[in-house]
């Protein structure tokens, strides 16, 4: 009976050691090792545990060269799963430390994408629009020549043709409710703007968001 006991206590012990060596966190690892890690988690769309081991690089590496590839591998990751303020995020890291005139353009045309990609709605986020039209049009005036202008220009017509509608809405819905001071200075600046002659068509709304848009 002893004999049986004493061999169980072991077994447990043996198990719970092994647990608790797989749970052990690894560190100070060369910079390769975490590149092909956030790599292989990347690939197998564990983004949460990618960004977990970017930290280990980061504070592991700081000089590493493996860094900025990193974060454009992340943002671009993120950007691809619709995770737009932590794409932002890495986008904004690789600028503040990377940043240089051969490659600023290429990260904040990115940076525009993906707020240009972050509102399927501009109903519903009036600021991230009008900001994102800002940051546009300061790309445009600060790099009359990258190869990005085009795709910019593109994005900018498109956000303006949302900022029309916005204000559209706005305007009805200040109509409806029977406010006419507020309706008349939308209505003013929708007046004042170039896309009022435009031939651009409404788009619909499922059924499911009519209840909260306009009816």
């Amino acid at each position: 009976m002893k004999i049986a006991n004493v061999l169980i206590v072991a077994s447990l012990v043996a198990f719970i050691s092994g647990c608790a060596s797989k749970d052990k966190e690894v560190f100070n690892m060369p910079a390769t090792y975490w590149y092909e890690e956030i790599a292989k988690e990347i690939k197998n769309q564990d983004l949460e545990k990618a960004d977990s081991l970017y930290t280990s690089l980061a504070s592991e590496h700081i000089e590493s060269p493996l860094l900025p590839e990193a974060m454009t591998m992340l943002a671009n990751a993120h950007i691809q799963d619709e995770e737009y303020v932590l794409a932002n995020f890495y986008l904004d890291e690789y600028l503040k430390r990377y940043g240089s005139k051969a490659n600023a353009d290429h990260v904040r045309y990115m940076k525009i994408k993906a707020n240009y990609e972050a509102f399927p709605n501009p109903n519903r986020n009036q600021q991230l629009l009008m900001d994102t039209i800002t940051q546009t049009k300061d790309f445009l005036a600060r790099y009359p020549n990258s190869k990005f202008r085009p795709l910019a220009e593109t994005v900018l017509v498109r956000l303006e043709l949302g900022e029309y509608l916005l204000d559209t809405n706005i305007k009805d819905l200040y109509e409806r409710v029977d406010k006419p001071e507020a309706a008349k200075a939308y209505e003013e600046k929708l007046n004042k703007s170039s896309l009022g002659s435009a031939k651009s068509i409404e788009p619909a709304i499922p059924w499911y968001r009519s209840w909260f848009e306009k009816q």
